[in-house]
């Protein structure tokens, strides 16, 4: 159980591989694939959204040593509030009118030492979020709901 539902507060899409982030206010998601306009849109399987806890992010700054972070700095589509992430792995959950399943931990990747300078993998070991496959598109937007589906 979940003592609320949470809200999408940024989307997020990265058009190719070492590319800036694009913010949107919205986004198409495919089922079985990803966000229109990013770059894992026509891939398949577990990766196709990743998400991140907006909660997390100023202990992830001051781990690093910022004052704040720009939610696009760390590379992952969508910043929720209110619901703790790490609780949908493995389960099904909408946002908005998408449903997704979490499929696993949103691990840092080296690019973070850049991003974040040195130490910036680790800043963000254990605060990257989750991936989650679309199991039903549609439109995802700024301020959703997000709340978990029972089985």
């Amino acid at each position: 159980r979940f003592p609320r539902e949470g809200r999408v507060r940024w989307i997020g899409l990265r058009p190719a591989r070492m590319v800036a982030m694009t913010a949107v206010d919205a986004a198409e998601a495919a089922t079985g694939k990803g966000l229109h306009g990013d770059r894992y849109a026509s891939a398949s399987g577990k990766r196709g959204v990743t998400l991140l806890q907006a909660e997390h992010l100023p202990a992830i700054a001051l781990l690093a040593g910022h004052d704040a972070l720009d939610p696009a700095t760390l590379r992952r589509n969508v910043l929720v509030s209110g619901i703790p992430l790490i609780a949908l792995k493995d389960r099904r959950f909408r946002i908005g009118e998408v449903l997704l399943e979490g499929t696993g931990p949103c691990d840092p990747c080296s690019r973070m030492e850049a991003a974040l300078g040195p130490g910036g993998y680790n800043a963000m070991r254990g605060h990257g979020g989750i991936c989650a496959r679309v199991l039903e598109g549609g439109t995802l937007r700024l301020d959703d709901a997000v709340s978990w589906v029972d089985a």
